[in-house]
């Protein structure tokens, strides 16, 4: 059922200025084209990003790296340690999406979007370009040997949190990792003693500055056959910003999807630290969408930064690869 009367009446009319830019406008994502209405509203946030291990960096003598340059430099700067300098886990489709929107979008804001709604074709140099880039992580010597066949998780977290790697592609959620709320926590985790986020570097020629992307983590509706409507309302906006998503929070699962709320507790100073940087500063920036609308286009592109990954596809042939699914779409 449409959710926006629910809001309104719990939040009053300016409902949506609760919330992150970026959860309202996925909030929609998927709707007939007309549609307005909200049929579902979310519950977490996140961007995603790079994480650090910054015990490897400090005794290294070594900055995050911001540019592309900076990644090589510190890639190499870092190898032949006992950490690998950047671990990528690119087995799975979700991460691989996640690091080339990144790296789409600080070659060229926004464009890739331009493709996927038919406005560009595939084929455009832009996201040949980003194409390229995905594939230098492995021609360059930034993604460690064997990163195609590395899952995110349990493998490549487990190694991370571990001490075995100095960078990963993930998200906001790594921070679930020093939830307060558990014991037995490990030592680079307690407190986030031994992570700092950064953004994905820049490209050369691209964007000046490195771009936001994230979307919605959870997000939850309403039967429109529920039995008792406003009492529904009521748990979902309790989940959403009421005491329900308090404790969730305190869990530090993910970022709320509306500002204005905080765990509790924080175990440490560097975490509070994280925690509003991503909510203050990172997620009011987020404009570009992690995820793709189409679950067709989300698997074409999937597969076809596989094949770069592996040889077995050029940038070229990635991006008409896709655009061959995208023509069966229009």
């Amino acid at each position: 059922m449409p959710l926006q009367d629910c809001a309104a009446e719990t939040w009053g009319d300016d409902w949506q200025d609760k919330f992150y830019p970026i959860g309202i406008e996925q909030s929609r994502m998927g709707n007939p084209e007309g549609d307005e209405n909200f049929y579902s509203l979310p519950i977490l946030t996140q961007t995603v990003n790079l994480w650090a291990n910054s015990n490897i960096f400090d005794d290294a003598g070594l900055e995050v790296p911001k540019t592309w340059d900076d990644l090589k430099s510190v890639t190499a700067e870092l190898s032949g340690g006992d950490a690998a300098p950047f671990l990528l886990p690119a087995k799975d489709s979700w991460l691989r999406n996640v690091v080339f929107l990144q790296i789409a979008n600080n070659v060229s804001p926004g464009t890739v979007y331009e493709a996927e709604d038919g406005t560009i074709p595939w084929t455009d140099p832009a996201i040949v370009e980003s194409f390229s880039y995905w594939g230098k992580l492995f021609t360059d010597g930034i993604a460690q040997d064997g990163a195609i066949g590395l899952d995110a998780y349990p493998s490549a977290v487990n190694q991370f949190e571990a001490g075995n790697a100095a960078m990963i592609p993930l998200g906001a959620w790594w921070i679930q990792q020093s939830d307060p709320t558990k014991s037995d926590i490990p030592p680079l985790s307690e407190g986030m003693a031994g992570y700092e986020p950064f953004l994905f570097p820049t490209i050369p020629g691209g964007a000046a500055e490195s771009q936001f992307v994230g979307g919605i983590d959870v997000s939850l509706g309403i039967s429109k056959d529920t039995a008792n409507p406003e009492l529904a309302c009521k748990v979902l906006t309790d989940f959403i910003a009421g005491s329900g998503a308090q404790k969730l929070v305190n869990t530090m699962n993910d970022v709320p999807a509306v500002t204005g709320l905080s765990p509790e507790e924080f175990t440490s100073q560097k975490q509070e630290d994280i925690w509003n940087l991503f909510v203050d500063e990172w997620l009011p920036k987020v404009q570009y969408s992690r995820y793709f609308e189409s679950p067709k286009l989300d698997q074409a592109v999937a597969d076809a930064l596989a094949a770069i990954a592996t040889g077995d596809s050029t940038p070229e042939e990635a991006a008409a690869s896709v655009q061959a699914v995208q023509d069966t779409l229009n």
